[in-house]
């Protein structure tokens, strides 16, 4: 069976430090595979606030989440913190990607890396929407910025 290739830019324009808590843990004593994205998904909220906005407010449409696919490099422990990073890629006119990567903090052991397809949303008439391209452009820059 062939296994998921993810490719990682060489730059993330933004890192967030994620304290690991028991409640992360599985029955083998490290970070639970469903938990895992519940980690990513606390990264992703702080990737949109560090840009101005909400999952639910992106220059006035909100986001879901179309897909997601992960690589697990190494365990993960309790008490550990981890770095993740996250840039936006791939950008289509309903949404793009958002490309992530965790290391351990003190060890920069790369934990997991993996991607998350979001698609703009329109809640009020519960339909897809396009990418607002003020949003676009952000994310571009700040990614330009960091690769100069």
């Amino acid at each position: 069976m062939a296994r998921i290739h993810i490719s990682l830019p060489e730059h993330f324009p933004f890192s967030t430090d994620i304290t690991l808590y028991a409640s992360h843990m599985n029955y083998g004593g490290h970070l639970d595979n469903a938990l895992l994205l519940s980690v990513v998904s606390e990264a992703r909220m702080r990737f949109f606030q560090s840009l101005g906005y909400t999952e639910m407010n992106v220059e006035g449409v909100g986001i879901i989440v179309a897909d997601a696919a992960l690589q697990y490099r190494s365990e993960a422990f309790h008490g550990e913190v981890m770095a993740v990073e996250m840039a936006a890629a791939d950008f289509n006119p309903y949404g793009c990607d958002l490309l992530w990567r965790m290391r351990e903090q003190v060890s920069q052991r790369e934990v997991a890396r993996g991607k998350t397809g979001i698609v703009c949303f329109d809640y009020a008439t519960r339909k897809k929407a396009l990418l607002p391209q003020r949003f676009r452009l952000q994310a571009e820059n700040e990614a330009a910025e960091l690769s100069a």
